[in-house]
């Protein structure tokens, strides 16, 4: 058997299940992980950042650095585990980045790649990251999709391409605060949007 001798639980076998799901193109699946655990995630952050909007832009960008490296996930340890690492990870950098402030976090290194692995720029990708990228935009672009046009672009820009706020707001030629109030509300009408995907069965 294929999971024999590792130790994971009912639920971490049927994430595993549905991570090779989500690789094979399951919109479904990955919109189940994305349900399961993103409020579990968004709490977590928020303890660490005391912020409702840094907490939830930052859930989503766990979610996209998760999927981007998902072909390299081995159930080793559960998928909720190595999910964690990856938002704890990403939201110490955030801190670092934004206030300087140093957090030590066990095993930093074990299973996960480092923050600098993670911004390469898509004209460095080889092959397989580039499918694995487009496999992303197909696998969100029916959720994404359903947001209007220009939410459709700010929610691109930030999640797929990883922009910071202020280089969106030049590449749109938007003032700084409006990038940031339509991405909130953007983000807002994409939870909304990712939990009726997972409920509803004809979507």
């Amino acid at each position: 058997m294929e999971n024999e001798g590792l130790k994971l639980s009912e639920k971490a076998l049927q994430d595993y299940g549905l991570v090779q799901k989500a690789l094979k193109g399951d919109e479904k699946a990955f919109a189940r992980l994305l349900s399961r655990y993103k409020d579990t995630i968004y709490f977590m952050l928020l303890k660490m950042l005391n912020n409702r909007s840094d907490a939830e832009d930052l859930t989503l960008e766990a979610f996209g650095k998760a999927f981007k490296n998902l072909h390299q996930y081995s159930p080793t340890y559960a998928f909720s585990t190595w999910l964690f690492k990856i938002a704890s990870n990403n939201c110490i950098d955030f801190l670092r980045k934004k206030k300087g402030i140093t957090v030590s976090l066990e095993n930093e290194n074990e299973q996960i790649e480092n923050s600098e692995a993670t911004r390469i720029k898509s004209k460095d990708l080889n092959p397989e990251e580039k499918l694995i990228r487009k496999q992303k935009a197909i696998l969100l672009h029916k959720v994404v999709r359903r947001l209007k046009p220009h939410y459709q672009t700010l929610v691109e820009l930030r999640y797929f391409n990883e922009l910071s706020y202020e280089e969106i707001a030049k590449e749109l030629h938007l003032p700084l605060g409006t990038v940031k109030a339509q991405l909130f509300r953007a983000r807002q009408m994409l939870f909304k949007l990712i939990e009726s995907t997972e409920m509803n069965e004809h979507h």
